[in-house]
């Protein structure tokens, strides 16, 4: 038997040490991402810690998708960031409970008839005055994480406003926050508002790690029927993700050039982050050493 193996077989034999965690290397990496790797082990098993730890993001992830969007507070928040037109719109979709919108995906993307008659006649009302045809639309929907909307939106769309007023002001339509809605009823809120462009900030489903996470899908010239390949999106914003200013300087970016190429979706490309090859100037083929 040669040393070697010998040292391995008694490193192997840590695990039978009652009441102790063989510590993992990997765990080091932790601080870096909230991803699970790193666990350890106790024998061949978990760590009770880690078990229980696992057990607690699913129930967390399991309450974001039933723990209902709470209307009055979110309506508060949302009428402070946007100061220059502090009236928000409460909408529904056709589903009308949590157990539909699950069931139902179809019902999430329609707007209910009441809602729709809302902004028929808000519309109507801000006709008689100035006839007014919006830059963007923002629409608050709880989705499938009611959490991260209640935690996220209000400060995203703080920062957003904030950096679209460093440029020429984008005329904004009020603030509208649904309930039971999906991704597409964005098309049926941004068509009855006359908006150029519509921005919807929804809960996305939750992750283990990630209970809390918003998404942003940006659509040029809503109307109903869209597809999802003329969309934009920017994922997982929060502070454990994709922090608001690092969101908010893509999201107006891809607002500048949406308004610049009048389209979104597969065709506009998000620039903000990479370096792209054609972005280089050099007449060197990449391949050639040098």
């Amino acid at each position: 038997m040669t040393a070697d193996f010998k040292s391995n077989d008694l490193a192997n034999t840590d695990h039978k040490n009652n009441g102790n965690v063989v510590h993992n290397p990997w765990r080091d990496l932790r601080q870096f991402t909230d991803a699970r790797i790193g666990l350890g082990r106790a024998g061949i098993s978990l760590p009770t810690s880690e078990m229980l730890a696992f057990q607690l993001s699913h129930a967390q992830a399991r309450d974001a998708v039933n723990f209902p969007l709470d209307i009055n507070e979110m309506k508060a928040k949302l009428a402070t960031v946007n100061a220059a037109n502090a009236r928000v719109l409460h909408l529904h979709s056709q589903a009308v409970d949590r157990v539909t919108y699950l069931q139902r995906p179809d019902l999430g993307r329609k707007l209910n008839e009441h809602s729709r008659q809302l902004l028929l006649d808000f519309v109507a009302e801000q006709q008689q005055s100035t006839q007014e045809k919006y830059d963007l639309a923002i629409v608050v929907a709880d989705g499938l994480s009611s959490l991260a909307v209640q935690k996220n939106a209000a400060p995203f769309i703080a920062e957003l406003l904030s950096q679209l007023s460093v440029n020429k002001p984008l005329t904004l339509a009020p603030i509208t926050l649904v309930e039971q809605g999906r991704v597409a009823i964005g098309d049926d809120i941004g068509e009855l508002l006359n908006a150029q462009i519509v921005m919807v900030l929804i809960g996305e489903r939750p992750g283990l790690s990630s209970p809390d996470s918003l998404g942003l899908y940006l659509t040029w010239e809503p109307k109903t029927g869209l597809n999802d390949s003329l969309r934009n999106c920017i994922s997982n914003i929060r502070p454990a993700g994709l922090p608001y200013i690092d969101a908010a300087r893509r999201a107006a970016y891809l607002l500048n050039e949406a308004k610049t190429l009048k389209l979104t979706g597969v065709n506009l490309k998000d620039r903000t982050q990479d370096d792209v090859i054609e972005h280089q100037q050099s007449s060197r083929h990449f391949l050639n050493a040098e």
